[in-house]
């Protein structure tokens, strides 16, 4: 237990540095990224470049943090607009049930048959590249988990004392919703939202690889993946850089998400504002 406690902490002030460098990086890079020096093309890292320079002359450090705006924004943009889409449509098919729970289910099934990716990837071809349509294209393929985890989870709960006193007095739908079931849903929607982020992360990183992520000279990990590959045996640290970078950012999002739901504990779990007898 110990153990994991620490591997948590450390987890949340790793992540803290990365948010933090990813946020002010237009003030820590040292370099313009899509400056171009073809001189230096391909160098290894130095005092000049920490990290060498990519087959174009770029800095890698400063692409590296520059890539790791667009990346982990529209990851987190990504889980949050899923987690709340996913969540409402679980809670609304567990509230009303017949015909709309029935359809939700269906729907459900269907889209968790399909692989994400091929689903993704047909929205981006469709829409064209760019931040909307992987925006969309993540949401549209990433709502299912969050709703049939909300939907069992609100059918459970509305069997529960407290919600049927709720009803006995008289307090109205929205109210229920907001003071009873969705406190209760809150610590396992927090645990897949964070398992999710790092999912999301790489599939951005996936189709930008791809080449249906953002365009040149913007940069983002997955981009980078896929220009540096020719050049891996030359330059390594320009395709080892944003690959380690996805994976430790999604494996301290998921520590972090682990140890935020330890500490919230009970609190997360139970409801307030229950109706109380006299």
């Amino acid at each position: 237990m110990a153990r994991k406690q620490r591997a948590g902490w450390a987890a949340v002030v790793i992540l803290a540095i990365i948010v933090l460098a990813v946020t002010f990086s237009p003030w820590l890079m040292p370099h313009p990224p899509a400056q171009q020096n073809l001189a230096l093309r391909l160098s290894p890292p130095s005092l000049n470049n920490w990290l060498g320079t990519d087959h174009l002359g770029r800095d890698t450090f400063s692409r590296l943090l520059d890539g790791g705006r667009f990346s982990m924004s529209i990851a987190g943009l990504a889980t949050l607009l899923t987690c709340l889409l996913g969540t409402a449509i679980g809670v609304i098919s567990a509230r009303r049930r017949g015909w709309f729970d029935e359809f939700f289910t269906r729907t459900n099934d269907v889209l968790l048959a399909l692989p994400e990716m091929v689903i993704a990837l047909f929205i981006v071809a469709a829409m064209g590249t760019g931040f909307p349509s992987l925006l969309l294209a993540l949401t549209i393929t990433g709502w299912t988990p969050f709703a049939r985890l909300a939907r069992t989870l609100a059918y459970d709960v509305s069997a529960e004392g407290f919600v049927e006193a709720a009803k006995v007095v008289g307090c109205p739908p929205s109210f229920i919703i907001f003071r009873h079931i969705l406190p209760y849903l809150a610590g396992p929607l927090l645990g897949q939202a964070t398992l999710r982020f790092g999912q999301l992360l790489i599939s951005v990183g996936a189709l930008s690889y791809l080449g249906l992520g953002v365009q040149p000279p913007q940069s983002d990990w997955g981009s980078m993946l896929a220009a540096a590959q020719p050049y891996s045996e030359r330059a390594p640290l320009a395709i080892l850089a944003p690959g380690l970078a996805i994976f430790t950012v999604a494996l301290c999002v998921t520590l972090t998400g682990q140890r935020i739901s330890q500490m919230a504990g009970s609190r997360l779990l139970i409801p307030t504002g229950t109706v109380k007898d006299d």
